[in-house]
């Protein structure tokens, strides 16, 4: 006798629900509800991106099929596809916003996450970069990117201590990525990561008035002046190091801050890549280090659209993507907390595509992650193996003779 839930309901145990409630309460998410409750529309969403389901219809029979295994989930029923399509055209969807940052908040209290520091600097270190997720025009109208093409762009922050999002923004995909930046707000020693297409010298300045240090590459069409060259590392693959004077594109006028200009060799892509930082304490080679871990960034992004629904999408309406995109990340959060207390040593693509074969299975979810392919565990009840005729039972076999 298996004496656990499904993987699914022992996922689903994560969620503080108390949070998750107050959060509802907050956001009036089930005014005039009858019956369909957020709860019942959170476990189907989620149910949507952990077996990548890709339609209304899959979500709902695909919950239906497993009718009876449903109560370990709090629902008391698989949804019609009229009902969820409804609640995430109209339920807000500020309250799966909410509900990520809390379970985010909690999972690094308690240090669920990890911890993945590379470097000695005791500076916080974030990589800023975005998205781009295509729609179909005529059927997302109200996302116009291009003459014929549709869009949004997913802007996100990421903390490097668990690669996990410090600041997420959806906006139109015709909004400038400078423009997003702008929006962020910082602490004085912060580190961020980034790439030229937040460039921004205005924005460059009020940052390093904000004691907020930036590492990017510089465009190709950057105005500078060299005022004092620095040696690079020896044998190290910086080519060059020095202090620079940068002047505005349009104005041709000196800025008054002063920046640092590092050449590297990429052996990869062969290749030189120039990157500009207003830290002036650091080695060369620690400045390529940092603008080399932007790239856990794009992995994230990566494992986002791959493992995920968020290039398909269940719903035409803005709400109904904002809670898709918003699920998407609660259950990216707990595919890395998977990940963290694996001991199978998995990729987090191989735990995705087991964890999607295994949602209903009776098992215990830390044993499962340890030692997948084992048998489930038999736990009889204690005494004999032999079941024992009641008492009624055999006073009628011994009144027959036999």
């Amino acid at each position: 006798m298996v004496r656990v839930a499904s993987l699914f309901s022992q996922l689903l145990e994560q969620v503080p629900r108390s949070r998750f409630a107050g959060i509802v309460a907050r956001h009036g998410g089930e005014r005039a509800a009858k019956g369909f409750t957020c709860w019942d529309q959170f476990v189907a969403m989620l149910f949507c991106h952990l077996a990548q389901a890709d339609s209304l219809r899959t979500i709902c029979g695909g919950l239906a099929l497993c009718l009876g295994k449903l109560v370990h989930l709090g629902l008391r029923g698989a949804p019609r596809r009229s009902t969820l399509s409804y609640a995430n055209a109209h339920r807000p969807a500020a309250i799966y916003e909410d509900l990520f940052w809390a379970m985010l908040e909690h999972f690094r209290q308690r240090r669920m996450l990890g911890s993945t520091r590379h470097f000695r600097f005791k500076n916080k270190l974030l990589l800023l970069d975005s998205t781009t997720i295509s729609l179909c025009l005529s059927l997302f109208d109200w996302a116009s990117f291009r003459r014929a093409k549709g869009g949004v762009k997913l802007h996100v922050l990421l903390d490097h201590d668990d690669y996990m999002p410090q600041w997420v923004l959806l906006s139109e995909a015709r909004r400038h990525d400078r423009k997003a930046a702008s929006l962020l707000s910082l602490k004085a020693g912060s580190i961020v990561a980034m790439d030229r297409a937040y460039n921004d010298y205005s924005l460059f300045d009020t940052w390093c008035e904000r004691g907020i240090f930036f590492v990017t590459r510089m465009k190709d069409n950057a105005q500078w002046v060299l005022i004092r060259a620095l040696d690079p590392p020896q044998g190290s693959r910086i080519l060059s190091d020095g202090l620079i004077e940068w002047y505005e594109p349009l104005a041709r006028q000196k800025c008054p801050r002063t920046l640092r200009r590092i050449v590297v060799w990429d052996p990869v892509e062969e290749r030189e890549i120039v990157l500009l930082t207003n830290h002036l304490e650091f080695g060369a080679t620690t400045i390529a280090a940092i603008y080399k871990e932007r790239w856990q960034i794009e992995l994230f992004f990566k494992a986002l659209k791959q493992l995920l629904r968020i290039k398909t999408f269940v719903g035409t309406s803005e709400n109904a993507l904002r809670i898709q995109i918003w699920t998407a990340l609660i259950a990216i959060l707990l595919f890395k907390w998977l990940h963290f207390i694996s001991k199978a040593k998995w990729s987090l693509t191989i735990l995705a595509a087991m964890l999607r074969m295994s949602l209903f299975t009776y098992r215990d979810l830390r044993q499962w992650l340890d030692s997948p392919f084992g048998a489930p565990p038999w736990t009889p009840e204690e005494g004999p193996f032999q079941l024992e005729l009641p008492l009624f039972g055999q006073q009628r076999l011994a009144a027959r003779g036999t």
